[in-house]
């Protein structure tokens, strides 16, 4: 079974679309686009910010009782990861093409995913780009919400203030636990890495922070779940 490889736009402007099929808006619309990328899935992991899609390849072949997702802003890596997992010949993985935060918000029913990766989003430091980042107030209390209890979230970044921003953030206004310490791993071979950014980083010696937080049995917190 081939990969779904779809490129969306989740403010529903046009349509979606593969090499393979095209499909009407009306698969668009808010119960129909989750339930045609998930199936019947109950272990779903949402990576944010794919870029060439080497987790999505080696997750999808460690894991192929999970179905993953994808989901890159930038058109041509999204299309390269595409082209990665069509020649993998990968079929629980689907890559899309749009907009993370506002396809998370509005597409992702609550309790719904079991992991959610986000790894080396740009921090995008100068006030003025701020509002570019992946990971913000609302994008994080999202992450929460599409968790299911015990869910995980995925966090690495190379950058040391923006690692102890957004496990402050968490910590401090949600309610998942963490952060949980993450070994770095000895790789087996020249692409055993999470990602290509991770690759780079650490042939060139540059330290790299981990975390995972986990989603308690309960959550309280009155933002939408």
């Amino acid at each position: 079974m081939r990969p779904r490889i779809k490129t969306i736009n989740v403010e529903l402007t046009e349509s979606l679309a593969n090499a393979n099929h095209k499909f009407g808006r009306a698969m668009l619309a808010e119960n129909a686009l989750w339930k045609n990328l998930v199936g019947n899935s109950s272990v779903i992991e949402l990576e944010i910010g794919s870029g060439k899609g080497l987790f999505l390849q080696s997750a999808s072949e460690q894991r192929p009782g999970n179905q993953f997702i994808g989901i890159e802003l930038a058109a041509k890596f999204a299309d390269r990861a595409a082209q990665r997992l069509t020649a993998a010949e990968l079929g629980n993985v689907v890559m899309l093409q749009g907009d993370a935060e506002a396809f998370v918000r509005d597409k992702v029913p609550a309790e719904s995913v079991t992991c959610v990766h986000v790894y080396f989003p740009d921090p995008w430091w100068r006030r003025k780009h701020k509002k570019r980042r992946v990971l913000n107030e609302d994008s994080l209390h999202h992450i929460q919400r599409v968790l299911t209890a015990g869910g995980q979230f995925h966090f690495w970044t190379d950058v040391l203030d923006y690692y102890e921003l957004i496990c402050g953030f968490l910590m401090d206004h949600t309610e998942l636990i963490g952060p949980q310490f993450v070994p770095e791993r000895t790789p087996q071979h020249d692409m055993d890495y999470t990602t290509h950014f991770e690759r780079r980083a650490r042939r060139h010696g540059q330290p790299i922070y981990r975390a995972i937080f986990t989603k308690a049995a309960t959550v309280t917190d009155n933002r939408p779940r």
